[in-house]
Protein backbone atom coordinates (compact mmCIF):
# COMPACT_ATOMS: atom_id res chain seq x y z
CA UNK A 1 0.00 0.00 0.00
CA UNK A 2 0.91 3.71 -0.19
CA UNK A 3 2.44 2.98 -3.62
CA UNK A 4 3.54 5.85 -5.88
CA UNK A 5 0.73 7.50 -7.78
CA UNK A 6 -0.35 5.94 -11.06
CA UNK A 7 -3.30 7.24 -13.10
CA UNK A 8 -6.30 4.88 -12.99
CA UNK A 9 -6.94 3.36 -16.40
CA UNK A 10 -10.56 2.73 -17.31
CA UNK A 11 -9.97 -1.03 -17.37
CA UNK A 12 -8.65 -0.88 -13.79
CA UNK A 13 -11.61 1.00 -12.28
CA UNK A 14 -13.71 -1.13 -9.95
CA UNK A 15 -16.08 1.63 -8.84
CA UNK A 16 -16.81 5.22 -9.87
CA UNK A 17 -19.06 7.85 -8.34
CA UNK A 18 -20.04 10.77 -10.57
CA UNK A 19 -21.65 13.96 -9.21
CA UNK A 20 -23.46 12.03 -6.47
CA UNK A 21 -25.81 13.97 -4.22
CA UNK A 22 -28.05 13.02 -1.33
CA UNK A 23 -30.38 15.74 -0.14
CA UNK A 24 -32.80 15.20 2.73
CA UNK A 25 -35.90 17.42 2.47
CA UNK A 26 -36.95 19.30 5.59
CA UNK A 27 -40.72 19.52 5.52
CA UNK A 28 -41.86 19.77 9.11
CA UNK A 29 -41.07 19.69 12.80
CA UNK A 30 -39.07 22.35 14.64
CA UNK A 31 -37.19 23.31 11.47
CA UNK A 32 -40.30 24.15 9.46
CA UNK A 33 -40.46 27.74 10.66
CA UNK A 34 -36.74 28.38 10.15
CA UNK A 35 -36.62 27.16 6.55
CA UNK A 36 -38.62 27.85 3.47
CA UNK A 37 -40.59 25.26 1.49
CA UNK A 38 -38.44 22.92 -0.53
CA UNK A 39 -35.31 23.41 1.59
CA UNK A 40 -33.14 20.39 2.26
CA UNK A 41 -30.00 19.22 4.00
CA UNK A 42 -27.26 18.54 1.43
CA UNK A 43 -25.61 15.61 3.18
CA UNK A 44 -23.71 14.68 0.01
CA UNK A 45 -23.37 17.46 -2.53
CA UNK A 46 -21.77 16.54 -5.86
CA UNK A 47 -19.12 13.92 -5.05
CA UNK A 48 -17.00 12.23 -7.72
CA UNK A 49 -14.18 9.70 -7.29
CA UNK A 50 -12.97 6.34 -8.61
CA UNK A 51 -11.41 3.28 -6.95
CA UNK A 52 -8.92 0.99 -8.64
CA UNK A 53 -9.75 -2.72 -8.50
CA UNK A 54 -8.23 -4.44 -5.46
CA UNK A 55 -7.38 -1.19 -3.65
CA UNK A 56 -8.75 0.70 -0.64
CA UNK A 57 -10.08 4.24 -0.99
CA UNK A 58 -10.80 6.02 2.28
CA UNK A 59 -12.99 8.96 3.20
CA UNK A 60 -11.99 11.12 6.14
CA UNK A 61 -13.46 14.23 7.74
CA UNK A 62 -15.06 15.60 10.87
CA UNK A 63 -18.34 14.17 12.13
CA UNK A 64 -21.27 15.34 10.04
CA UNK A 65 -19.29 15.79 6.81
CA UNK A 66 -21.38 13.16 4.96
CA UNK A 67 -18.91 10.29 4.71
CA UNK A 68 -21.21 7.70 6.34
CA UNK A 69 -24.14 8.84 4.20
CA UNK A 70 -21.97 8.34 1.14
CA UNK A 71 -20.98 4.87 2.40
CA UNK A 72 -24.65 3.90 2.66
CA UNK A 73 -25.25 5.12 -0.88
CA UNK A 74 -22.38 3.00 -2.22
CA UNK A 75 -23.60 -0.04 -0.26
CA UNK A 76 -27.09 0.35 -1.71
CA UNK A 77 -28.75 1.04 1.65
CA UNK A 78 -29.96 4.41 0.37
CA UNK A 79 -30.47 5.95 -3.07
CA UNK A 80 -28.75 9.13 -4.28
CA UNK A 81 -30.84 12.17 -5.12
CA UNK A 82 -28.84 12.52 -8.33
CA UNK A 83 -25.63 11.36 -9.95
CA UNK A 84 -24.41 7.85 -10.67
CA UNK A 85 -22.71 4.99 -8.81
CA UNK A 86 -21.15 2.55 -11.25
CA UNK A 87 -19.41 -0.76 -10.70
CA UNK A 88 -17.11 -2.24 -13.32
CA UNK A 89 -19.00 -5.55 -13.27
CA UNK A 90 -22.26 -4.84 -15.05
CA UNK A 91 -23.79 -7.96 -13.45
CA UNK A 92 -22.88 -6.82 -9.96
CA UNK A 93 -25.87 -6.66 -7.64
CA UNK A 94 -26.47 -6.39 -3.90
CA UNK A 95 -24.79 -9.61 -2.81
CA UNK A 96 -21.56 -8.53 -4.52
CA UNK A 97 -21.38 -5.48 -2.25
CA UNK A 98 -21.27 -6.01 1.50
CA UNK A 99 -20.86 -3.66 4.45
CA UNK A 100 -19.07 -3.87 7.79
CA UNK A 101 -20.69 -1.52 10.30
CA UNK A 102 -19.27 0.54 13.16
CA UNK A 103 -21.10 -1.26 15.98
CA UNK A 104 -20.86 -5.03 15.52
CA UNK A 105 -23.29 -5.76 18.35
CA UNK A 106 -26.02 -3.54 16.86
CA UNK A 107 -25.56 -5.17 13.45
CA UNK A 108 -26.09 -8.70 14.82
CA UNK A 109 -29.45 -10.12 15.89
CA UNK A 110 -29.02 -10.96 19.61
CA UNK A 111 -31.47 -13.88 19.25
CA UNK A 112 -29.53 -15.56 16.44
CA UNK A 113 -26.68 -17.92 17.10
CA UNK A 114 -23.56 -16.87 15.22
CA UNK A 115 -23.79 -19.81 12.84
CA UNK A 116 -27.32 -18.84 11.87
CA UNK A 117 -26.34 -15.18 11.38
CA UNK A 118 -23.48 -16.03 9.04
CA UNK A 119 -25.50 -18.67 7.17
CA UNK A 120 -28.46 -16.33 6.58
CA UNK A 121 -27.05 -14.45 3.54
CA UNK A 122 -25.88 -17.74 2.00
CA UNK A 123 -29.34 -19.27 2.34
CA UNK A 124 -31.22 -16.11 1.35
CA UNK A 125 -29.22 -15.71 -1.86
CA UNK A 126 -29.15 -19.48 -2.47
CA UNK A 127 -25.41 -19.44 -3.01
CA UNK A 128 -24.88 -23.06 -1.92
CA UNK A 129 -26.88 -26.27 -1.46
CA UNK A 130 -28.09 -26.68 2.12
CA UNK A 131 -25.61 -29.50 2.80
CA UNK A 132 -22.72 -27.13 2.06
CA UNK A 133 -23.91 -24.14 4.08
CA UNK A 134 -22.55 -25.02 7.52
CA UNK A 135 -19.17 -26.24 6.20
CA UNK A 136 -18.90 -22.84 4.50
CA UNK A 137 -19.79 -21.08 7.78
CA UNK A 138 -17.04 -23.03 9.56
CA UNK A 139 -14.59 -22.04 6.83
CA UNK A 140 -15.54 -18.36 7.17
CA UNK A 141 -15.10 -18.43 10.95
CA UNK A 142 -11.64 -19.89 10.59
CA UNK A 143 -10.83 -17.32 7.93
CA UNK A 144 -11.46 -14.49 10.40
CA UNK A 145 -9.63 -16.16 13.29
CA UNK A 146 -12.52 -17.83 15.12
CA UNK A 147 -13.38 -21.51 15.70
CA UNK A 148 -16.11 -23.66 14.08
CA UNK A 149 -17.47 -24.33 17.59
CA UNK A 150 -18.36 -20.63 17.85
CA UNK A 151 -21.38 -21.24 15.59
CA UNK A 152 -23.43 -22.19 18.66
CA UNK A 153 -22.71 -19.00 20.60
CA UNK A 154 -24.80 -15.84 20.79
CA UNK A 155 -23.41 -12.33 20.12
CA UNK A 156 -23.30 -11.39 23.82
CA UNK A 157 -20.83 -14.22 24.46
CA UNK A 158 -18.13 -12.53 22.36
CA UNK A 159 -15.85 -9.56 22.99
CA UNK A 160 -16.13 -6.47 20.81
CA UNK A 161 -13.25 -7.52 18.59
CA UNK A 162 -14.65 -11.04 18.20
CA UNK A 163 -18.07 -9.65 17.27
CA UNK A 164 -16.45 -7.53 14.58
CA UNK A 165 -14.75 -10.67 13.25
CA UNK A 166 -18.19 -12.30 13.11
CA UNK A 167 -19.52 -9.28 11.19
CA UNK A 168 -16.66 -9.56 8.71
CA UNK A 169 -17.35 -13.29 8.28
CA UNK A 170 -21.02 -12.56 7.61
CA UNK A 171 -20.06 -9.91 5.05
CA UNK A 172 -17.78 -12.40 3.30
CA UNK A 173 -20.55 -15.00 3.25
CA UNK A 174 -22.10 -13.24 0.25
CA UNK A 175 -18.90 -13.69 -1.81
CA UNK A 176 -18.47 -9.92 -2.29
CA UNK A 177 -16.03 -8.25 -4.61
CA UNK A 178 -16.58 -4.84 -2.98
CA UNK A 179 -16.54 -4.14 0.76
CA UNK A 180 -17.77 -0.95 2.45
CA UNK A 181 -16.27 -0.48 5.92
CA UNK A 182 -17.95 2.29 7.93
CA UNK A 183 -15.78 3.08 10.97
CA UNK A 184 -15.20 -0.66 11.58
CA UNK A 185 -12.67 -0.15 14.39
CA UNK A 186 -13.79 3.05 16.14
CA UNK A 187 -15.72 1.14 18.84
CA UNK A 188 -12.71 -1.05 19.68
CA UNK A 189 -9.67 -0.46 21.86
CA UNK A 190 -6.32 0.25 20.20
CA UNK A 191 -4.83 -3.24 20.37
CA UNK A 192 -7.99 -4.85 18.96
CA UNK A 193 -8.17 -2.16 16.26
CA UNK A 194 -4.78 -3.28 14.97
CA UNK A 195 -5.91 -6.92 14.85
CA UNK A 196 -9.04 -6.08 12.86
CA UNK A 197 -7.16 -3.80 10.45
CA UNK A 198 -4.55 -6.50 9.83
CA UNK A 199 -7.34 -9.01 9.27
CA UNK A 200 -9.05 -6.75 6.73
CA UNK A 201 -5.79 -6.17 4.85
CA UNK A 202 -5.03 -9.88 4.77
CA UNK A 203 -8.50 -10.77 3.50
CA UNK A 204 -8.34 -8.03 0.88
CA UNK A 205 -5.06 -9.44 -0.46
CA UNK A 206 -6.33 -13.04 -0.38
CA UNK A 207 -9.73 -12.38 -1.96
CA UNK A 208 -8.89 -9.44 -4.24
CA UNK A 209 -11.46 -7.19 -2.59
CA UNK A 210 -11.96 -3.55 -3.44
CA UNK A 211 -12.75 -1.45 -0.35
CA UNK A 212 -14.32 1.86 0.54
CA UNK A 213 -13.13 2.65 4.08
CA UNK A 214 -14.70 5.34 6.28
CA UNK A 215 -12.87 6.75 9.30
CA UNK A 216 -12.07 9.92 11.21
CA UNK A 217 -8.78 8.43 12.44
CA UNK A 218 -5.92 9.62 10.24
CA UNK A 219 -3.50 6.99 11.56
CA UNK A 220 -5.91 4.25 10.49
CA UNK A 221 -6.44 5.95 7.13
CA UNK A 222 -2.69 6.13 6.54
CA UNK A 223 -2.31 2.43 7.34
CA UNK A 224 -5.08 0.92 5.23
CA UNK A 225 -5.48 3.25 2.25
CA UNK A 226 -4.18 3.47 -1.28
CA UNK A 227 -6.05 6.72 -1.89
CA UNK A 228 -7.86 9.22 0.33
CA UNK A 229 -10.72 11.66 -0.13
CA UNK A 230 -11.12 14.47 2.41
CA UNK A 231 -14.75 15.51 2.93
CA UNK A 232 -16.09 18.75 4.32
CA UNK A 233 -19.80 19.53 4.59
CA UNK A 234 -20.88 17.08 1.91
CA UNK A 235 -18.15 17.78 -0.65
CA UNK A 236 -14.69 16.41 -1.42
CA UNK A 237 -12.08 19.12 -0.92
CA UNK A 238 -9.01 17.00 -1.70
CA UNK A 239 -8.32 13.60 -3.29
CA UNK A 240 -4.83 12.12 -3.36
CA UNK A 241 -2.84 8.91 -3.14
CA UNK A 242 -2.14 8.27 0.55
CA UNK A 243 1.57 9.09 0.40
CA UNK A 244 0.92 12.42 -1.30
CA UNK A 245 -1.82 13.39 1.12
CA UNK A 246 0.32 12.81 4.20
CA UNK A 247 3.55 14.21 2.76
CA UNK A 248 2.31 17.06 0.59
CA UNK A 249 -1.29 17.96 1.45
CA UNK A 250 -2.58 21.13 -0.19
CA UNK A 251 -6.05 22.07 1.01
CA UNK A 252 -6.07 24.22 4.19
CA UNK A 253 -8.61 21.90 5.82
CA UNK A 254 -6.50 18.81 5.12
CA UNK A 255 -3.43 20.55 6.53
CA UNK A 256 -5.27 21.50 9.71
CA UNK A 257 -6.52 17.93 10.16
CA UNK A 258 -2.98 16.58 9.77
CA UNK A 259 -1.51 19.23 12.08
CA UNK A 260 -4.00 18.29 14.80
CA UNK A 261 -3.09 14.61 14.57
CA UNK A 262 -1.39 13.40 17.81
CA UNK A 263 2.30 12.66 17.20
CA UNK A 264 5.21 11.85 19.46
CA UNK A 265 7.42 14.53 17.92
CA UNK A 266 4.87 17.27 18.69
CA UNK A 267 4.81 16.59 22.42
CA UNK A 268 5.16 19.81 24.34
CA UNK A 269 4.57 21.93 21.24
CA UNK A 270 1.57 24.05 20.38
CA UNK A 271 -0.59 22.34 17.77
CA UNK A 272 -2.68 24.80 15.73
CA UNK A 273 -6.37 24.04 16.36
CA UNK A 274 -9.06 24.02 13.70
CA UNK A 275 -10.79 27.23 14.66
CA UNK A 276 -14.54 27.68 14.58
CA UNK A 277 -17.25 25.06 14.27
CA UNK A 278 -18.67 23.13 11.33
CA UNK A 279 -21.32 25.41 9.76
CA UNK A 280 -24.97 24.53 10.03
CA UNK A 281 -25.71 22.16 7.12
CA UNK A 282 -29.22 23.62 6.95
CA UNK A 283 -27.71 27.01 6.12
CA UNK A 284 -24.20 26.47 4.72
CA UNK A 285 -21.93 29.42 3.93
CA UNK A 286 -21.87 30.77 0.39
CA UNK A 287 -18.93 30.09 -1.88
CA UNK A 288 -16.40 27.76 -0.30
CA UNK A 289 -18.13 26.32 2.77
CA UNK A 290 -14.77 26.20 4.59
CA UNK A 291 -14.08 29.92 4.18
CA UNK A 292 -15.36 31.00 7.66
CA UNK A 293 -12.65 28.79 9.23
CA UNK A 294 -9.91 29.24 6.62
CA UNK A 295 -6.95 31.56 7.33
CA UNK A 296 -6.40 32.06 3.58
CA UNK A 297 -9.96 33.00 2.56
CA UNK A 298 -10.66 36.14 0.51
CA UNK A 299 -13.63 37.63 -1.29
CA UNK A 300 -13.60 35.04 -4.07
CA UNK A 301 -13.75 32.24 -1.50
CA UNK A 302 -16.84 33.83 0.04
CA UNK A 303 -18.75 34.10 -3.23
CA UNK A 304 -17.54 31.36 -5.61
CA UNK A 305 -17.70 27.62 -4.93
CA UNK A 306 -14.39 25.92 -5.83
CA UNK A 307 -14.37 22.72 -7.88
CA UNK A 308 -11.89 19.87 -7.71
CA UNK A 309 -8.96 20.62 -10.01
CA UNK A 310 -6.20 18.19 -11.01
CA UNK A 311 -2.71 19.01 -9.74
CA UNK A 312 0.63 18.14 -11.42
CA UNK A 313 1.34 15.32 -8.95
CA UNK A 314 -1.99 13.55 -9.47
CA UNK A 315 -3.91 14.96 -6.52
CA UNK A 316 -7.14 16.93 -6.88
CA UNK A 317 -7.91 20.00 -4.78
CA UNK A 318 -10.96 22.27 -4.49
CA UNK A 319 -9.42 25.53 -3.27
CA UNK A 320 -9.12 28.98 -4.82
CA UNK A 321 -6.07 29.78 -2.68
CA UNK A 322 -4.25 26.72 -4.02
CA UNK A 323 -5.31 27.50 -7.59
CA UNK A 324 -4.07 31.09 -7.30
CA UNK A 325 -0.89 29.95 -5.49
CA UNK A 326 -1.74 32.08 -2.47
CA UNK A 327 -0.80 28.99 -0.46
CA UNK A 328 2.69 27.55 -1.00
CA UNK A 329 2.26 23.96 -2.16
CA UNK A 330 4.71 21.13 -2.69
CA UNK A 331 4.36 18.84 -5.68
CA UNK A 332 5.82 15.35 -5.54
CA UNK A 333 6.90 13.72 -8.78
CA UNK A 334 4.41 10.89 -9.60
Amino acid sequence: MNAPYQPIAVAEVSFAAQDVTRHFPVSGGLLRGALGPGDSVKAVDGVSFAIRRGETFSLVGESGCGKSTLARLVAGLDKPSSGSLRFADADQHGHRIQMVFQDPYASLNPRYRIGTAIAEPIRFQKLLPEAEVMPRVHELLQQVGLAPADTMKFPHEFSGGQRQRVSIARALAGNPTFLVCDEPTSALDVSVQAQILNLLRRLQAQLGLTCLFISHNLSVINYVSDGVGVMYLGRLVEIAPTRLLFEASKHPYTRLLLAAQPRLDTRGRDVPPITGEIPNPLNPPSGCTFHPRCPHANGRCQSEKPELAAQPDGSQVACHAVQERRIPVQFHTP
